[in-house]
């Protein structure tokens, strides 16, 4: 790829394998060597219908994560543990308020800065957008986020390059609690990954050019690829 910069489930209390016959009286009640393994086998039961849920994205992450070759490094700073999602709510350009936790079930490419947008905050934003692009057929499996830390209004001059990002205002206090920058740097000067399910899951490094640009696109595709089996593109 080539980026030129810009000048920027209830245990339904499980019923014995084989029915208890009733009793001969209304004070019969079954007897404790009979009821602990039916409650085991619902919570057996129960964790095996997880499992299998859960199967496809564990799989995928497996995959990315510890199955790749000797050598292989992400550019990306993986988060450990991932931070989900907080409750907390953005509000529109519009002024309409909404859960930061809308954004679930897309892939998140997230930059943060002021509403007047420095020379960086601008940089920032041309690379969420080309990153984007440059994923071709999969694009639409990611979304470009900028979240707005200040009341400062946003340039006019933004506007068109701003037609496919979501762009949310959000309290400086409560992003603190989620998303954290790098020692010594500010959160600014990173973009940040979150996955379909809601976590923080990556941190790419401050400042970056045309040639971590290009290193971030290979850890987007390569993300994508393991997260293939279970993420659609779009919301439910």
């Amino acid at each position: 790829m080539s980026i030129e910069p810009p000048s920027p489930r209830t245990t339904v209390q499980s019923l014995p394998d084989q029915d208890q016959p009733l009793g001969l009286t209304v004070h019969e009640l079954p007897r404790v060597d009979q009821a602990a393994p039916v409650h085991a086998n619902g919570r057996l039961k129960m964790l095996i219908i997880l499992l299998v849920c859960a199967a496809p994205v564990i799989a995928s992450y497996f995959m990315y994560y510890v199955v790749r070759p000797e050598g292989r490094r992400n550019y990306g700073e993986l988060i450990t543990p991932q931070r989900p999602l907080p409750a907390f709510n953005v509000t529109t350009p519009s002024g309409a308020v909404l859960p930061l936790k809308s954004l679930k079930d897309q892939w998140l490419l997230i930059s943060v800065a002021s509403g007047a947008c420095d020379a960086g905050c601008q940089q920032n934003l041309y690379f969420q957008r080309q990153l984007r692009e440059s994923l071709g057929r999969e694009k639409d499996r990611l979304d470009w986020v900028w979240l707005v830390n200040d009341d400062a209004p946003i340039p006019a001059a933004l506007a068109p390059a701003l037609k496919d990002a979501t762009v949310l205002r959000v309290s400086p206090g409560d992003l603190s609690q989620w998303l954290v920058a790098a020692p010594g740097q500010r959160l600014a000067d990173h973009l940040y990954l979150v996955d379909p399910m809601g976590n923080w899951m990556m941190r790419f490094p401050a400042a970056m050019d045309a040639a971590g640009a290009a290193k971030a696109k290979s850890d987007l595709e390569r993300l994508l690829r393991a997260s293939s089996s279970w993420d659609n593109e779009g919301r439910p």
